[in-house]
């Protein structure tokens, strides 16, 4: 069926939704328009669904969210005959009402859904997965993206994200469903009465707090450290656990952004809701000027990501990158874990391959093994779960990537901005006590370890036309690796996909132990580097460089080599 004739059975059979029915006679005889809408079905991936909100195959909507249900539900009815699934959702536009209509498909099917009365964290959703012991979980979000998009995360029963396996077998169970008419569905009041559909019972978000606190590497540090906080939720569902926890471990002072307080699917302070960018914290910056804290912290919708802004030498605020976050919290952990002796024999630590190298010297330093996965927390969730299967779950001690998800302990399988607020603000409080602020932390390390900067460029591919072009890109640079950059030679490359790591020094060639996926990577002269990756989530093409002097002045130089010359090599 092409994409027309799509828009045809739809103008005729999407009637449950008034909005959409409206929208689509809308754009009656535009076929770009039409075209956009259907000329492709949201794929269901490890990351779940990920879309514009909107009518036709390729948006988030209610019938799109009932047919991935369903295939969820046979999923889980054919592989564990039955069980329970966790369902909860972020302040995203109509996010609470696909968190019921898919509670309604899985009840229509005999699964118990445990769904949340209130938004929560991602974090909270992974936790409520293992602890109702359910087979699956749902997360209605889109994480960062703009206003315009919403998600659905699906999660195994072990709590991390859903794996290539399992997602390509759920892929497999939607493809084979009508859009309108393969999805069951029942009475949302009828399954509650029946039990078939539950509300989770504030209690247990206490017991999630609980396990965030075991957390703490040195409890009570925050108590008489007269630290003063900027927190800012971006209008998601940070707001009440964030100030919670901090509350709890003595945190006083903490002042909120009134303007991003409250949950907003419109996300109309900040149209890119993302604390990687600078213009997502413009309005707690300025907060900032006036009220002089210690600390910014700001989370991402589904609370599953945090950055932080600290005051440097000459009083402005310093924004802090995913990487140093991680690289200050590592050193951090390991360092007091190690003088109060809690530190475990054989400790992990894990990163993606696309976060900065310089954890594995950290690690060298305290002796604890430094673990690279796949861009996705999902991958650490997998090294703790393999641990966990060995019984040796104390051996994980942090994990991270630049993205600014960051997690300690294993109580659940995502990435947690709870936690990371928590551990963060712990960190600055112990290190004022100290005299010191994290800018002065992070620059030290710096000057013991080499002038790391790293740098993530982001360029945009819409539509079908961009898909093909990125997929001509890295077609492009596979068959015509470069053999320099920045006046670096090349020498190594990693190629994610055909699992080889070439050794172009030696011409050794070793078998990468990872899952494939679409990377490649190049070492440079230097312990300089360059990563490229199609995004799973978002329609671009991500960059990552890593640039190392001895000063901050050599590696920004080197930088702006890099940066050019791998532009030119994307033709962007």
């Amino acid at each position: 069926m092409n994409y027309l004739e799509l828009y045809k059975l739809w103008l005729e059979n999407a009637t449950d939704d008034p909005a959409l029915t409206e929208e689509l006679r809308s754009i009656e005889g535009n076929d770009k328009e039409i075209h956009d809408r259907f000329y492709q079905q949201l794929k269901f991936g490890t990351a779940g669904l990920r879309g514009t909100l909107g009518a036709g195959t390729n948006r988030m909507n209610i019938y799109v969210v009932r047919q991935a249900t369903q295939g969820l539900a046979n999923y889980v009815n054919k592989k564990f005959g039955g069980g329970a699934v966790a369902i909860s959702h972020d302040s995203r536009n109509n996010a609470d009402v696909f968190m019921l209509e898919a509670a309604r498909v899985l009840a229509a099917n005999g699964i118990k859904a445990y769904i949340t009365s209130e938004l929560q964290p991602t974090p909270v959703l992974s936790y409520l997965v293992r602890h109702f012991e359910c087979k699956a979980g749902i997360m209605i979000t889109a994480s960062h993206n703009p206003a315009a998009y919403n998600g659905y995360k699906a999660y195994g029963e072990d709590g991390c994200q859903m794996t290539d396996v399992s997602a390509g077998i759920v892929y497999d169970e939607i493809c084979s469903l009508d859009m309108f008419t393969g999805a069951k569905l029942c009475s949302f009041d009828e399954a509650v009465k029946s039990g078939l559909i539950e509300y989770v019972d504030d209690s247990v978000y206490t017991e999630y707090l609980s396990e965030v606190k075991k957390q703490q590497i040195n409890p009570g540090v925050c108590k008489g450290a007269d630290l003063s906080v900027v927190y800012t939720p971006l209008n998601g569902t940070g707001n009440k656990l964030v100030r919670r926890v901090l509350s709890e471990i003595g945190v006083e002072n903490v002042s909120i952004v009134k303007e991003q307080e409250l949950p907003d699917g419109n996300f109309t302070t900040c149209p890119f809701p993302n604390p990687e960018i600078k213009e997502a914290l413009e309005l707690g910056l300025k907060m900032c000027n006036e009220v002089k804290p210690d600390l910014l912290l700001a989370t991402d919708p589904d609370a599953d990501r945090v950055g932080i802004a600290v005051p440097d030498e000459t009083g402005s605020y310093r924004l802090i990158t995913g990487n140093e976050t991680g690289i200050m919290l590592t050193d951090y952990i390991l360092k007091c874990r190690k003088e109060n002796g809690s530190l475990p024999e054989n400790p992990i630590v894990v990163k993606t391959i696309v976060s900065t190298p310089l954890i594995k010297r950290i690690c060298q330093k305290y002796g604890a093994l430094m673990v690279d996965v796949l861009t996705g927390f999902k991958y650490i969730g997998e090294v703790i779960l393999g641990l966990e299967q060995k019984n040796e779950t104390d051996r994980y001690i942090f994990g991270f990537e630049e993205s600014y998800g960051y997690l300690a302990g294993s109580y659940v399988r995502d990435k947690d901005a709870v936690v990371a607020s928590m551990l963060i603000t712990e960190m600055a409080a112990y290190y004022k006590k100290q005299g010191k602020s994290l800018s002065q932390v992070i620059d030290e390390l710096y000057r013991e370890y080499g002038y790391y900067y790293n740098k993530t460029l982001n360029f945009y591919f819409e539509g079908a036309e961009g898909m093909q072009k990125m997929s001509q890109l890295m077609s492009g640079l596979r068959n015509n690796a470069p053999t320099q950059l920045a006046g670096y030679s090349v020498q190594g490359i990693c190629d994610y996909e055909n699992s080889t790591d070439t050794d172009l020094v030696t011409g050794e060639t070793a078998e990468i132990d990872l899952p494939k996926s679409n990377v490649l990577s190049y070492s440079l002269e230097g312990g300089n580097a360059a990563i490229v990756r199609p995004s799973g989530t978002e329609p671009k093409i991500k960059l990552y460089l890593t640039s190392v002097g001895k000063t901050q002045e050599d590696a920004l130089d080197i930088m702006d080599k890099l940066e050019a010359d791998a532009k030119a090599l994307l033709g962007v």
